[in-house]
């Protein structure tokens, strides 16, 4: 389910297109040093090197080095978006759908040169909350409380939104965890603490 590299992103299952147009090819080179060394450690001209390009070629698709890290945060948010739209789709009902995220998470955190989640290691190299990389981070992480709190509801979760914070916050120790500890038990203990959640949200409406 994934075409990126073994150091790449993590939920990274869709492949964007296997025509590699020069644009690709140098978000491909940031993804790849991006994720392995840090945003701020990457210098452009890294970037420039690893893509096999001219400096000339890198400004004409990206005016900023700021623009690119944008344009990758941007790229791996529409990964992950598809991704648990696939998942979803392939799953059959919600419940299935987060048994099959759980795999997916702790499957990751196997990968060699995982070094956990994209936009939490963003995030940490860029402090102004209301700058753009802040942004892009804040839209990408209300979409899953979005669409966690969808899929809580259909399975008969009452309060969605809490339990959906609550996901999210499983999901970013999942990452955390994986890129720190034994990443073998990530999955199974995800899945675990999930339905915890799913299990509790329909036991306070049997008791209302």
């Amino acid at each position: 389910m994934s075409t990126t590299t073994p150091a790449g992103p993590p939920i990274a299952l869709s492949d964007p297109g296997s025509a590699r147009s020069t644009r690709d090819r140098i978000l491909d080179a940031a993804t790849e040093l991006f994720y392995a060394h840090g945003i701020r450690a990457i210098s452009a001209d890294k970037i420039i090197e690893r893509a096999g390009i001219t400096k000339v070629t890198f400004y004409r698709h990206f005016r900023t080095k700021d623009a690119l890290v944008l344009a990758y945060l941007e790229r791996q948010a529409a990964w992950e978006r598809d991704t648990l739209g696939w998942l979803r789709e392939s799953a059959g009902d919600d419940a299935e759908a987060l048994r099959r995220f759980a795999a997916a998470v702790g499957a990751v955190t196997c990968k060699p040169g995982f070094r956990g989640c994209a936009f939490i290691n963003a995030a940490a190299e860029y402090a102004d909350p209301d700058g753009p990389v802040r942004k892009v981070v804040a839209e990408h992480r209300a979409w899953y409380r979005e669409l966690f709190a969808t899929m809580l509801g259909r399975l008969g979760v009452t309060d969605t939104a809490q339990a959906a914070d609550e996901l999210m916050m499983l999901r970013d120790g999942a990452m955390v965890s994986g890129s720190l500890d034994e990443p073998s038990r990530v999955g199974d203990a995800l899945e675990r603490a999930i339905f915890a959640i799913v299990d509790a949200g329909r036991a306070t409406r049997t008791i209302d």
